[in-house]
């Protein structure tokens, strides 16, 4: 066997960080080049075009873009406070991080084993625990309003359902509920992890803990679905802000039940949007910039941000 000296570790975890950012921004670099939903010299262009007022405007929507990360800062350092307090600064290395980590995995579940990277080994069951109700409430949330949206949506446009469907979708629901039930002591997946645990595990976290959590997903939630509005008026769309606003839900509901690839979140997002708008006849290139600009928004610059704590990152030694 060859042994390896402290050195040459240090050399291949470097190397190994370098690895992982230039992956991340050949993901993004190949997005931006190549994508086939918008023609980027259009959406510069239609950018530009609006003159002085544009960098106005593009000053404001970042500070929402930053807002909306602000709270999802937030969010995670209150979930982490179940077990230990960290400051503003590491929630923060922690979660922009963690997401240049997940941009090539489906459904950003990289972001799982990037932000236990930060803490020790007896902590990490936890981290994955928290990473995985952080989402699940921002989904809880999406999918109440995704559903106020799609009753809207059913109504205004004379959708029709398919009853059958529904009962199938139902009976599918009760099965896998019926099948937690069932197993909900046995170790699923992961070692030391079961429904039983799992459910306990929440069940004794603080009720303030997970009330703030549950605040932050809301907020988070209005702001980000306000700034696809704010880009959606800046790139001409004749729409009244309650429709909109709708069809943002229902748009924000579908593409989150969708497993993707970061590399194709923003064709997926792009079609359905289109899809939905087009009910209320916003032109697809409206459309397709606002979602293009969302993706640089609360991607493409937080992921870049994300880089130097990759970069920078050290093992927890303690």
């Amino acid at each position: 066997m060859i042994a390896i000296t402290a050195k040459q570790k240090n050399h291949l975890f470097t190397a190994t960080k370098f690895l992982v950012v230039a992956i991340s921004f050949g993901f993004i670099i190949h997005k931006v080049r190549s994508t086939e939903v918008l023609n980027l010299e259009e959406f510069i262009r239609t950018i530009f075009s609006r003159g002085i007022v544009s960098g106005y405007l593009i000053v404001v929507f970042l500070l929402f873009a930053a807002a909306n990360w602000c709270f999802e800062i937030l969010k995670w350092q209150t979930l982490v406070s179940s077990f230990e307090k960290i400051d503003f600064k590491t929630a923060m290395k922690q979660s922009l991080a963690s997401l240049t980590v997940s941009l090539a995995t489906p459904n950003r579940i990289g972001e799982y084993g990037a932000k236990a990277l930060y803490f020790e080994a007896q902590d990490r069951k936890k981290v994955l625990l928290l990473n995985f109700y952080s989402g699940a409430i921002q989904m809880l949330v999406t999918t109440v309003f995704g559903i106020i949206g799609l009753f809207y949506l059913i109504q205004k446009f004379n959708l029709s359902l398919s009853y059958e469907g529904i009962l199938i979708v139902g009976l599918i629901i009760g099965f896998l509920f019926g099948i937690g039930y069932i197993l909900k002591e046995k170790e699923l997946l992961f070692k030391g992890f079961s429904i039983g645990k799992i459910v306990r595990f929440f069940k004794n976290t603080a009720f303030s803990i997970k009330l703030k959590a549950s605040l932050y997903s809301i907020i988070r939630y209005i702001i980000f679905s306000s700034l696809f509005l704010g880009l959606l008026i800046f790139f001409d769309a004749n729409i009244s802000i309650s429709e909109a606003y709708l069809l943002i839900f229902v748009m924000y509901f579908l593409v989150s039940v969708l497993p993707t690839l970061f590399i194709f979140d923003v064709v997926i997002r792009g079609g359905v949007a289109v899809w939905l708008f087009s009910y209320v006849g916003v032109p697809e290139l409206t459309v397709l910039s606002t979602v293009f600009a969302m993706w640089l928004l609360n991607f493409v610059i937080p992921s870049i941000l994300g880089s130097f704590y990759v970069i920078t990152y050290q093992p927890t030694i303690r």
